[in-house]
């Protein structure tokens, strides 16, 4: 199974939305747990690290803003 990288200010997609209808979400805070906002109603949510990397289905935007497969240049 690949580990899947994650950083601060990454918008991650989860495997369930949240209840406002949006699976986007943002990683405010990384450690033993892991803090994510939703982007659509700003509610935040604390997961331990094991919930959430089994709940990531996968990285939308990285934090430095490029989308996934794009090359600078």
């Amino acid at each position: 199974m690949e580990k899947k990288n994650f950083e601060l200010g990454d918008v991650v997609m989860m495997k369930k939305p949240h209840p406002c209808g949006a699976n986007e979400m943002e990683i405010i805070r990384m450690g033993m747990d892991i803090r994510i906002k939703c982007v659509k109603c700003k509610h935040s949510i604390l997961l331990p690290r094991a919930k959430f990397e089994k709940s990531l289905k996968k990285v939308l935007r990285p934090a430095g803003g490029a989308e996934i497969g794009e090359t600078e240049g």
